[in-house]
Order: structure tokens, then C-alpha cells, then sequence
């Protein structure tokens, strides 16, 4: 039993035993797949996968599918990886309704935000500690190697361009740190998360419009603090480092305001609205009419019956019919049953309805019911993703 290649084969032995389980409990149910990359020890790329859905009792399901390596993580390299894997274990690409890919290189982001925000803060709260910490390592570190790197960073962060950067990266991550948190809670409901997502772009939009001058303001106010150089805006921008050839002349004012500030900011405006198209929007606010949340209190039957558009798979015009006289019952029975009182969240609600046999009673208000659950988890992919943006300057 210690041969490597026995023990091999017993763990893929169990592997198979384990899969053929979760195959079985998926049966004909829609699913969503989310796929997640990351490097192994020796930096090869590999990609797990994880499938989500509702099982016979109502309750919300996630399993591992396995660890696939990678050549790449390109679209087509992805693609082809996941073709094999739906073939290996039978898996019916008809009953995918939902793909996320939260950690693939080539759609990596960070959602973290709010962290990054109060290390800014902190940053800029204990800047004049932070430059008597590295200049006297600069002096009195042992090692020469480190007294330059420390050095080096006194000089960087003792000027105009780090500092214009840092207050603007503070401004806008102060912007999007609602939002930010609110991603980061398990409760935040969809409703309010759209309405954050509004006051992110407008903020956004009115710091591009008027909020140069007080930007400049408060970075010439901190140099001045902590003894800075700061270049007129008339003269002529001096790049750090070698000159690049041909490279274009522009005055300081160009480079700070159009280059840099106006360059960040509408790159946020742009992932903000790419991220939160029309259709998005709609099918958020249409999954959070499920939550039965203070008696089904954001309950609405025409945009229940929207989203149905979203699966035209799955639902006929028949059907379509059907559910719009299912709703008018099932909202009422809902508000009514002390079964349904008190449920916080539509996992909760598909339970409880199974559990009470209501799936039986309103089998196409269940189905809406599993299909939204399926792809909730991409809900708030589709959230987040609105904060992993790059930031970043032509420094």
C-alpha cells in the first residue's frame, strides 16, 4: 500500500466513486458553473471547477468537480478544458444556465477595495512617520542593498507624481467603499447594491466634472506640509527617468489633468457602465423580487414574469401564461403561511417550499425559484466584478 501508484490508483478509484454521486444528485436539474485559477507550486496553470444547483430537497448545492491543468487561461484554452470535462462526466451543456469565472487570469480581479482604501488613509495619516522610518533604514541599515531600496523609496514617495496619485486613488476608492463593503456582506440585498452601484457612477461623474481644483488643492496643501517640490502647471512636464524618444511634449497641467486624472476616472466610469449594461440591471432587480425578505416586501409579478425572458429554454409561452395565475396565489399563500414568515433569503424560501410541498403546488413559481438560486452566486460575481477595475497612470 505504500507503492505511489497503488495509492494513485485508490484515490482516483474514490474520485470516480464520488463523482458518479454527484452526477446522480444533479439529474436533469439546470446548473451554473464556476471556474476558479490559480498556479501551483511548480507555476503551472490550473483551473477548478465547481458546479452549483438546487437538489430534490430544496437546498442549495456546491461541489467540486476537480483541479484541470492548463496551458493558458485564454478564452479558448478555457473553453476547450471545460468541453472535456462536461464529456468526461456527462454533463449537459443544454442545462448550463449560468458560467463565472471569478479568478481566471484573463478576467483576475481584486474586490478588496475597502482594505486598499484604509491603507491609503493610513498612508497619508502617518506619512511624515512613515519617511523618518525609511530614511534613517537608509542611513543605518546594515546591509547596502537596503539602505538604497529605502533610499529610493524616500524619493518616490516624496513626490509630486506619487502624491497626486495617492489622493486621487483615495478619492476614488472613498467613492466606491460603500459598495465595496456592502459586496463583502453575505445579507446585502440586490436592491441596495444597485442603488450603491448609481451613487458610485454619479460621484464618479461629478469628480471628473468639478473635482480637479480640490484635488490639486489638497496635494499642493500636503507638499507644502512635507517640504515637496511642486512643478508649475504652465511649464513643462519632466518624466522620471530616461526620456522616451519622440516622446510627445505637453505641459505639466496636461499630464496631471488629462493623462492622469481624467485617464482614471473615465476608465472607471467605463468598466462601471460596461459591467452594469441595461440587460444586467434588469436581471438584478428581477432575481431580487424572489427575496422573501420582510414578508416579500420587494415582491413584484411583472418583473418576475421579465425575467422568465431570461430562460426561454426553459419556459414556453404556455408556460408563461401558467406562471403569470401561479404568481397571483403563490404571493398571497406566501403572506399568508406562517411557514414563510421570518425567511431572510431565497435559498431559505426554495427549502421551505419543498419542505411544505409547495413546489408541487406552484411547480413553475419553483422553477423560477431553482433557476435564480443556480445563478446567484453570479449575481454578485456580477457585482464585484464592477470593483476590479484597474487603476492605474502612465507612471
Amino acid at each position: 500500500m505504500t507503492s505511489p501508484d497503488i495509492q494513485k490508483e485508490i484515490v482516483n478509484a474514490f474520485a470516480m466513486e464520488i463523482m458518479k454521486v454527484i452526477i446522480s444528485d444533479l439529474g436533469d436539474s439546470p446548473f451554473c458553473l464556476m471556474v476558479d485559477e490559480a498556479r501551483d507550486i511548480s507555476m503551472k496553470e490550473q483551473m477548478a471547477l465547481v458546479i452549483r444547483y438546487v437538489d430534490k430537497c430544496g437546498s442549495v448545492i456546491e461541489r467540486f468537480l476537480g483541479v484541470e491543468h492548463v496551458t493558458d487561461t485564454s478564452a479558448l484554452t478555457l473553453k476547450a478544458t471545460i468541453d472535456n470535462v462536461f464529456s468526461r462526466y456527462g454533463l449537459s451543456i443544454s442545462k448550463l444556465r449560468g458560467q463565472g469565472y471569478g479568478g481566471a487570469s484573463n478576467m483576475r480581479g481584486d474586490t478588496r477595495w475597502s482594505s486598499h482604501y484604509n491603507t491609503l488613509l493610513s498612508l497619508i495619516n502617518m506619512f511624515g512617520a512613515v519617511i523618518d522610518v525609511l530614511e534613517l533604514i537608509g542611513r543605518d541599515a546594515s546591509s547596502t542593498s537596503h539602505r538604497t531600496e529605502a533610499q529610493d523609496i524616500v524619493d518616490r514617495l516624496l513626490s509630486f507624481d506619487f502624491l497626486l496619485s495617492l489622493f486621487l486613488m483615495k478619492k476614488v476608492l472613498a467613492i466606491t467603499n460603500e459598495l465595496s463593503q456592502a459586496l463583502q456582506r453575505k445579507d446585502q440585498d440586490i436592491v441596495n447594491a444597485m442603488t450603491l452601484v448609481q451613487v458610485s457612477k454619479i460621484q464618479i461623474q461629478s469628480l471628473r466634472e468639478s473635482g480637479w481644483s480640490s484635488l490639486l488643492d489638497g496635494v499642493t496643501t500636503f507638499c507644502e506640509k512635507h517640504r515637496v517640490d511642486i512643478p508649475e502647471m504652465d511649464a513643462k512636464y519632466v518624466a522620471r527617468g530616461r526620456r522616451r524618444r519622440n516622446e510627445e511634449e505637453m505641459t505639466n497641467l496636461h499630464h496631471y489633468k488629462i493623462e492622469t486624472f481624467y485617464t482614471v476616472l473615465d476608465m472607471q466610469l467605463g468598466e462601471l457602465n460596461a459591467r452594469f449594461s441595461d440587460s444586467t440591471m434588469e436581471l438584478l432587480m428581477c432575481v431580487s423580487c424572489l427575496d422573501p425578505s420582510n414578508s416579500f416586501s420587494d415582491y413584484n409579478k411583472e418583473k418576475l414574469l421579465c425575467l422568465v425572458n431570461f430562460y426561454p429554454e426553459d419556459f414556453t409561452e404556455f408556460d408563461k401564461c401558467k406562471l403569470s395565475d401561479q404568481l397571483d396565489n403563490y404571493i398571497v399563500d406566501m403572506r399568508l403561511s406562517k411557514d414563510f414568515f421570518g425567511l431572510n433569503s431565497i435559498s431559505d424560501l426554495a427549502r421551505i417550499m419543498v419542505e411544505t410541498r409547495r413546489n408541487k403546488v406552484y411547480p413553475l413559481v419553483y422553477l423560477l425559484l431553482t433557476l435564480a438560486l443556480t445563478l446567484h452566486p453570479l449575481v454578485y460575481l456580477l457585482l464585484t466584478m464592477a470593483l476590479t477595475f484597474p487603476v492605474a497612470t502612465r507612471n
